[in-house]
C-alpha cells in the first residue's frame, strides 16, 4: 500500500499516527482533499494511506464479489484497518467525504486502551433513498459509527478482522461491531463526524462546530452537491490543495 509519512516539524524519531483512507476512484478528489486538510492541521505526523481495493485484491487481501448496496469500494475493505496496522497500536480508518478543520492530535489524545474501538455514534435514520451519485442509501443501526474509526489494533478482540472474515462475514456482522460487546465501544463527540444534513450547529455553542465535516449523502465533488451545506468550506480546501501541489510541481 502506499503511504504518506508527513512530520510536520516534529521529531524524526516520533512515530507517526496511521490514518487508513477509503479511497473510491469515483472520488479520487475528495481523498486528496481529506488527506490534505488532515496534514495541513496536524500538529503530530502522520502516516496517510489509502485502502485501495485494487492493491488489497493483487496482494490477496480481499476478494469478495461488490453487492448491490455497496456505494463505494471501500464499503468493507475498511474492516481490514486493523490487518494492515500488522494489529499494533492505535490507528485511524476514515472515509474519503470528509474535510477536518480540527488538529487531528486532538482526536488521537481521546484513545483509551479500555476500548477495541472508539468512534461517534450516532443516531442517524436517513430520509434519503439515495446518496451521493445515485447510490442506493441503506438504513441500518449504528449507521455511519464504522465511516469513522479510532481502532485499537492489537486489542484481542480485533484479531478477529482477518482478511478471511472481511471477505466472508456479513455487513451487519462487520458495520455493527457485531465481535464485540457494547461496553467495548467507546464514544468521542460528534463534532469529529459532523453529518451534513443531519447534525446541527449551536449558534453561541462552540462544543457543536465542526472538527471533521462528513459529506455523507454526497459532496461538492459531484455536480448535485456543490451547492451543499459547507461545501464552500471543502471547495476553499480543493483550492488551497491545488495551489500547493501547483507549489511542488514548479
Amino acid at each position: 500500500m502506499s503511504t504518506d509519512v508527513h512530520s510536520n516539524g516534529n521529531a524524526p524519531n516520533s512515530k507517526a499516527f496511521k490514518i487508513f483512507i477509503g479511497y473510491d476512484p469515483r472520488e479520487d478528489v475528495a481523498y486528496e482533499v481529506c488527506r490534505y486538510s488532515l496534514l495541513k492541521r496536524s500538529s503530530i505526523p502522520l502516516e496517510i494511506i489509502p485502502i485501495k481495493q485494487s492493491e488489497l485484491r493483487e496482494k490477496g487481501l480481499y476478494w469478495r464479489e461488490r453487492g448491490k448496496l455497496e456505494s463505494t469500494e471501500f464499503s468493507f475493505s475498511r474492516f481490514l484497518t486493523p490487518h494492515l496496522a500488522n494489529f499494533e497500536g492505535w490507528a485511524m480508518f476514515v472515509d474519503c467525504d470528509f474535510l477536518y478543520l480540527g488538529d487531528i492530535k486532538e482526536l488521537r489524545d481521546m484513545v483509551d486502551d479500555k476500548y477495541a474501538l472508539m468512534c461517534v455514534q450516532h443516531n442517524y435514520a436517513p430520509k434519503e433513498t439515495t446518496k451521493m451519485d445515485g447510490a442506493v442509501q441503506t438504513v441500518y443501526p449504528r449507521k455511519n459509527w464504522s465511516s469513522m474509526v479510532l481502532y485499537n489494533c492489537g486489542h484481542p478482540k480485533n484479531k478477529v478482522l482477518t482478511p478471511e472474515i472481511v471477505n466472508t462475514e456479513s455487513g451487519a456482522f462487520l458495520h455493527r461491531f457485531t465481535w464485540l460487546e457494547d461496553e467495548e465501544i467507546g464514544e468521542v463527540p460528534f463534532v469529529w463526524n459532523f453529518l451534513v444534513g443531519h447534525n446541527k450547529v449551536v449558534e453561541g455553542d462552540p462544543a457543536t462546530f465542526p472538527k471533521s465535516i462528513h459529506y455523507t449523502l454526497g459532496g461538492p465533488w459531484f455536480e448535485a452537491w456543490k451547492d451543499c451545506e459547507f461545501g464552500d468550506l471543502w471547495i476553499k480546501e480543493l483550492e488551497e490543495y491545488k495551489k500547493a501541489t501547483e507549489k511542488k510541481v514548479d
